[in-house]
């Protein structure tokens, strides 16, 4: 099922960033996340609640500009 907040999302497991394009076009690279955390994060129901419950307060992150 698509997600109604996340369009997108693309994982470096080198680096550990996580980088998220929203639906609403915004991006932003979140910094430090283990790729076990991205693999739950992919099997997850809701890519949404996912994000807000256990990416979005325990990781710094960075607004990207895509242009």
């Amino acid at each position: 099922m698509p997600s109604s907040v996340v369009s997108k999302m693309q994982y470096d497991p080198e680096s550990e960033v996580l980088r998220i394009v929203y639906v609403s076009g915004m991006v932003y690279d979140y910094k430090n996340v283990p790729p076990e955390v991205y693999e739950a994060m992919k099997a997850s129901g809701s890519k949404g609640t996912f994000l807000n419950r256990h990416i979005k307060t325990n990781y710094e992150f960075e607004k990207v500009s895509l242009r």
